[in-house]
């Protein structure tokens, strides 16, 4: 498709086509014609056709009305309702937080609102009327703003050139109405004999309340759902929640089940066309409204339209400044998404818990931020957690700084110093820059210490300096770091985390090439099967025979026998991130045809094998954990079905936490990154098995420790740039959060560091 845009002098006024008539496009519209462009709107329903019934938008979001028209601002603030409390009825326990602060209106109300203001400037709005296309438009108008909605008639002409992805979730939802007011936005759990059903319900005016109903799909099917139609489906779940309701019916609105469709398109704009609100980006509606960043779409690009002569510029400009803000949206929405379609495996957790789980889901809301918005509230999840409290006016324990139990080792924290390969062993030996890095972290604070990944044989490195625990002289060396850490730093645990490189073996170091192999001098690679890690790039491993197997079992048993003679606290074997274990797990790597490949039960029976062999000889009272990739971050991987199965096999072998990592098993992967984007599948494993976990993956700051911990979805948190950034995060996180208690004490030398220095004058 070719586009000229006719050409607009700076300043003038434009031609402007808006395809779509929902408050996205409607509020593009009057900033557009505000400036006094002249606007053309298409909408193929009648003014007051609409899905939906309530909408919810942030103060932020009215802050930016009130700066662009505040003629829009005072007519929506007459409307609006607002609230603060948002009630969780877990098990027929009502749990009310404060301070949240909502604002919402009718819909149609809204859309009444918008057309009046269209129409006082002059916006020549077109009802029950289909627009032209939009490339056909782009030929005739200055700007073409597509606000035509998740089905997106625009955005898949274009799809050339958008590059969409439209992913659904896993549950059915429908958007219904009651007519009486709630008092809170109300979140309630219904546990019936077809599975979990949830409701999501706020109140919109003075007498009516949204109510969305929404389950898993196969919950939905169980229930017979599938088969009612709208009336039917109104009574049903009216029923279901008849308490909540107080016995009051539902009602719909051209209300239909679907499931949620995440929409993300690689760009937003073509020549003069641009995408705005659905069209563009979905967001779950469990944290707020896709009408929110609609209207902050309009804000946008109105404001980038006045501040830029071109429409090119103008679009590029709209598209830059949206684009980290709707990400971040749609992380969170993410999260919150998965956090319902898995909500079956919360429903067990205490009351409290369960709220404060519900409320932090996105990762928007955490403890720090409960904290100000409902001190009440949140002491009670504490105290529930066990945080103990210096009478009762003085400081609350962070939760952090609770100790935990694994088998005979009590950690003071739950702070974790993930392992991190260091690449400066010489020989396998760990030398001076190896006691420092560890001693130093072991002196900032961290309940526990973990070694990178210690290698049982010299061809079980990942390079050449890579640290190793095959030989007495490297015994030796790691006995004397172990000893370092528990005189200078008695109270901190030193981990070791054994593992093989598999065909991830025999390359660069790190900074010299990540996964490059050697110019020269390497050695032979063994795997679960003869597949390269970069297949053209990386040497052809060589799949193990039972002699192989064998001698690989003795090599991890010999290096364990080592590690316990040298005073480690804790064992982790490494079956993640590709390395020879993990290789055994994924189905993508191991294509064996022998008892060690195939089923799940046959891929786990080697690395089961080697935990047994290493657990027969680690001391009986020191703990043993082990490091899993929950997910291959590619098609045809591992489940999280599969990653349960995994972890319940290692928990009942003996295992007595389960680190839970995700990803680099194959080269072509695709990870969702974000924060603290590996912690969903830790969370999912310790509230479906009931096993300690630890969680990883970009966790950054006290406030997200506390959060995971509180909510119940991980034991423990590791945490590894943070540590390479301030070696002494762990205290410092203490010192930000005023405790100085036993869980975080500063080592004596540096006591008066423990506060902060000033840093001028005044």
């Amino acid at each position: 498709m070719s586009q000229s845009v006719p050409p607009s002098a700076p300043g003038a006024a434009r031609r402007v086509a808006v395809i779509g008539g929902g408050p996205g496009g409607l509020y593009a519209a009057a900033l557009l014609a505000r400036q006094g462009h002249a606007v053309d709107l298409w909408e193929r329903g009648a003014p007051d056709d609409t899905f939906g019934f309530g909408v919810v938008l942030s103060d932020e979001t009215l802050g930016g009305i009130e700066r662009a028209d505040t003629a829009v601002h005072a007519a929506l603030a007459a409307e609006f309702v607002r609230w603060d409390d948002v009630d969780v009825v877990h098990r027929g326990r009502l749990l009310t937080s404060g301070g949240h602060g909502f604002a919402a209106l009718g819909r149609r109300r809204l859309l009444e609102i918008l057309h009046a203001r269209c129409e006082a400037l002059g916006v020549r709005l077109r009802f029950r009327a289909a627009a032209p296309d939009a490339w056909t438009l782009a030929r005739t108008h200055d700007l073409v703003v597509a606000a035509d909605g998740v089905h997106s008639a625009t955005r898949e002409s274009g799809a050339a050139h958008f590059r969409p992805t439209v992913t659904p979730g896993r549950c059915r939802y429908v958007w219904l109405a009651a007519d009486f007011a709630f008092d809170a936005f109300r979140f309630e759990i219904a546990e019936t004999e077809h599975g979990i059903m949830q409701l999501h319900a706020y109140p919109y005016a003075a007498d009516s309340s949204t109510a969305i109903v929404e389950m898993r799909e196969e919950v939905w099917r169980a229930a017979g759902l599938d088969l009612c139609d709208e009336e039917e489906s109104a009574a049903r779940c009216a029923k279901i929640f008849a308490e909540a309701l107080r016995g009051r019916p539902l009602r719909g609105n051209r209300s239909a089940w679907t499931r949620f469709r995440t929409v993300v398109n690689e760009r937003w704009s073509h020549g003069n066309v641009v995408l705005l609100g659905d069209a563009a980006h979905t967001a779950h509606f469990s944290i707020g409204s896709g009408t929110k960043l609609a209207v902050e779409d309009a804000l946008a690009l109105a404001e980038a339209v006045a501040a830029h002569p071109g429409i090119p510029e103008a679009l590029a400009a709209y598209e830059a400044a949206r684009r980290p803000a709707v990400a971040s949206t749609q992380r969170a929405a993410a999260a919150s998404m998965r956090w319902f379609e898995e909500l079956a495996g919360y429903v067990g957790q205490p009351a409290r818990q369960f709220a404060f789980n519900l409320l932090t889901r996105s990762r928007r809301v955490t403890h720090e931020n409960l904290r100000l918005r409902d001190p009440r509230f949140t002491r009670a999840v504490e105290a529930d957690f066990g945080c103990p409290q210096e009478g009762p006016d003085g400081p609350v324990t962070p939760p952090m700084f609770t100790s935990f139990t694994l088998r005979g080792l009590t950690l003071r924290n739950r702070v974790v110093v993930s392992p991190m390969d260091m690449y400066s062993a010489v020989d396998g030996v760990p030398g001076d820059f190896h006691l420092v890095h560890l001693g130093g972290r072991a002196l900032g604070g961290a309940g526990l210490v973990m070694t990178e990944m210690v290698c049982v044989s010299p061809e079980g490195r990942i390079t050449p300096g890579c640290a190793g625990l095959w030989t007495a002289e490297q015994a030796a060396a790691w006995k004397r770091i172990a000893d370092f850490v528990h005189t200078s730093a008695p109270g901190t645990a030193l981990g070791l985390q054994l593992g093989h490189s598999g065909r991830k073996g025999s390359t660069r170091l790190m900074w010299e090439g990540m996964d490059e192999p050697l110019p020269d001098g390497n050695w032979p690679l063994v795997a679960a099967s003869a597949l390269p890690y970069e297949p053209g790039v990386s040497a052809v491993p060589r799949a193990l025979d039972a002699a192989g197997l064998a001698t690989v079992r003795s090599d991890f048993a010999a290096a364990a026998t080592r590690a316990a003679d040298c005073g480690f606290d804790l064992l982790e074997l490494h079956c993640a991130h590709g390395y020879l274990l993990s290789g055994f797990l994924s189905p993508l790597t191991n294509q064996r045809e022998d008892a060690y490949g195939g089923s799940l039960e046959n891929r786990l029976r080697f690395p089961l094998e080697v935990f047994d062999a290493v657990r027969e000889v680690w001391p009986g009272d020191r703990p043993m954990t082990v490091r899993l990739s929950a997910t291959d971050w590619a098609p045809g991987g591992t489940t999280p079905e599969e990653a349960g199965a995994i972890a319940a096999a290692f928990a009942a072998h003996g295992a007595d936490a389960v680190d839970v990592s995700t990803g680099q098993v194959v080269a072509d992967e695709a990870p969702e990154y974000g924060r603290s984007y590996q912690t969903p599948y830790a969370d999912r494993i310790r509230n479906a098995l009931g096993v300690p976990v630890i969680a990883v993956g970009a966790i950054s700051s006290w406030d997200d420790v506390n959060s995971l911990l509180l909510a119940g979805r991980a034991d423990l948190c590791a945490l590894g740039r943070p540590h390479l950034y301030d070696p002494h995060w762990t205290l410092h996180a203490a010192a930000e959060q005023g405790y100085a208690g036993p869980g975080a004490p500063w080592p004596a030398p540096y006591r008066a560091g423990s506060r902060k220095p000033p840093t001028g004058k005044g």
